[in-house]
Formats: C-alpha cells, sequence, structure tokens
C-alpha cells in the first residue's frame, strides 16, 4: 500500500484560515516505515530532522564516515530541504525528544533499561547511537562524570548553533535522567517525572544552556527573516577545516571539522570547532573582525 500523495486531512490542516498562525510541525515517519522527512505535505509544515538526530549522535560517539554529513547538519540540511524555496526555520534541529534516550542517558547508557515496562525489554528501540563514556550507567567516577557533561553541552551547542529551529527535550538542560529507559510513555513515577533538585545539582549545564540560547535569539535578531535556506547559505561564506586550518580531512577515519562562517547571520560571524580524536592546531585570523571565545567545550578524547 502507498502513502496518499495528496492527504487532504494535511492539506486542510495545511489550509485553515483557522490554523495561519499556528505553528504546525511534522514527525514525519510512523512505525509501519514510512519516512517523508524532506518531502512531507503542505506548505506550512515544519518537519523533525531525524537526520540530524542521528548524524550528530553518530559523529558525537566518534563513528567512522560520518563527518562529511555535519556540514549539511549545521547548515540547515540543504540536501533535504534545498530542493525547495523553503525557509531555514523548515528543519526542526534535535537529538532528544519525548520518545528514546534523555540527553544525559544518551552519554550514560549503551543499551536500553526498559524491563519495567513489563515487556521483558523488547518495547523501545534498541539502535540509539548512544556512548556510556565507559561505564553503564549512573557513575561517582568525577573523569566519567566529567565527560558526559562536556558531551551533553557538545550535543547542546551544536543544536542551538545549527542553521534551523532548535527543538530540546525538558530536562537536559539539567541532565534529567530515565534510568535508561527509551520508552518511558507508560510509567508515572519518578523515570517521567521532573526531578527539580537537578537545578542545583547541575547548576553548571543549565547555565550553559541558558547561555546558548541568549546567543541564539542574538543571533537569531540580526538575521533577516525574508531569505529561504538556499539564499541565505549562498550569501554565507563557509569554510571547512580539519586539524589544520584549510585543511578539511573527509576520510572515513576522520573525526574532527572546523567551520567558519561569515555572515550566517548579518554581522555575526560563526566559528565552529569538533575535534573528537587526537587534537587540533588551529589559528584563527581576524581579518578586520574581532574574535571572542563565547562557548568552550572541551571534547572526548580517545587514546
Amino acid at each position: 500500500m502507498r502513502p496518499l500523495e495528496n492527504p487532504p486531512i494535511l492539506w486542510d490542516i495545511d489550509s485553515d484560515p483557522g490554523l495561519a498562525e499556528t505553528k504546525l510541525i511534522a514527525e514525519a515517519w510512523d512505525a509501519a516505515g514510512l519516512y517523508q522527512v524532506g518531502s512531507f505535505i503542505g506548505d506550512s509544515w515544519k518537519e523533525w530532522n531525524g537526520r540530524f538526530r542521528d548524524d550528530v549522535r553518530s559523529f558525537m560517539k566518534a563513528d567512522n564516515g560520518t563527518v562529511t554529513r555535519i556540514p549539511y547538519r549545521l547548515f540547515g540540511s540543504p540536501d533535504i530541504y534545498g530542493r525547495a524555496e523553503r525557509e531555514p526555520e523548515q528543519s526542526i534541529n534535535f537529538v532528544t525528544c519525548h520518545d528514546g534516550f534523555t540527553l544525559n542517558d544518551l552519554v550514560s547508557y549503551n543499551a536500553k533499561q526498559n524491563g519495567g515496562n513489563g515487556e521483558n525489554n523488547r518495547d523501545g528501540a534498541d539502535a540509539n547511537l548512544s556512548w556510556n563514556c565507559g561505564i553503564e550507567g549512573p557513575s561517582n567516577d568525577p573523569t566519567v562524570e566529567a565527560l558526559r557533561n562536556r558531551m551533553v553541552k557538545n550535543f547542546v551547542a551544536v543544536t542551538l548553533f545549527a542553521v534551523g529551529t532548535p527543538m530540546l527535550l525538558m530536562g537536559d538542560e539539567v541532565r534529567r535522567t530515565q534510568w535508561g529507559n527509551n520508552n518511558g510513555y507508560c510509567q508515572d513515577n519518578e523515570i517521567s517525572w521532573f526531578d527539580w533538585s537537578l537545578l542545583e545539582k547541575h547548576a553548571e549545564i543549565h547555565r550553559f544552556v541558558k547561555t546558548l540560547i541568549e546567543i541564539r535569539h542574538r543571533r537569531t535578531e540580526t538575521r533577516s527573516n525574508n531569505l529561504t535556506l538556499n539564499q541565505l547559505l549562498g550569501r554565507a561564506r563557509i569554510e571547512c577545516h580539519g586539524v589544520k586550518l584549510h585543511q578539511p580531512d573527509w576520510s572515513n577515519q576522520s573525526h574532527s571539522l572546523a567551520i567558519s562562517a561569515s555572515p550566517v547571520a548579518a554581522d555575526l560571524d560563526l566559528y565552529l570547532t569538533e575535534c573528537l580524536l587526537g587534537t587540533a592546531s588551529l589559528r584563527v585570523t581576524a581579518h578586520s573582525r574581532a574574535w571572542f571565545a563565547t562557548v568552550a567545550v572541551l571534547v572526548r578524547y580517545v587514546s
């Protein structure tokens, strides 16, 4: 059975005058295997970008063959949304949502822990593209906890700096955990509740997220709202680098990427570096601009 090319109910929602000022967001896939990210019907719908989630997760856990996809995800996924003249906000960028691991659990568990759901751990996704930073589940090891904090910050920074519409899961800003349960809809208890004590426990993560949101607002306020994604990228000067300036490494084993972009947003330039393996030696040339280190996160090093 093939899906309808022009499903009337979706067009009715899309064209309803009463919904003209309503934000319409599609989760453009279903449990039966239908996947319409980039091709969802209508002119008003924005889409959860599942490719952003999967590619960013894979890159952050240092999977081979992922570095070539990251520039696309950072700049609005033009390989998905550049075929039509859509606005940059078409892509809803996220790495966690109501289904699956929380951000804390994404960096704390390699495998789901759904035994408490009553289905012998068969429910929920098995492929989570997660990495536990060396220990499965909660840890009192300060080295592991420092690494997890850095990984959480990396995910948040990429999500909030990427072109598109960022989406954060409630509680990720304070490392809310579901103790590895990635299908907690059926749990009306501590697994799904919000623990307010985490605001104090993870105050540094909370401060970091608030700072990045402030930077995001500042960038958004300086950008013209009339540009399509293609127009925005056409005006930007984007350069990719590897561990050395102007020398990007697109090989299958590459896990390092730096990107400079000007002007992504009016007078605000962006320089972003992600080095997951080894060290990078990069020097930013001013080009008549003053550069400020706004966010500095030491990403994980794998020996």
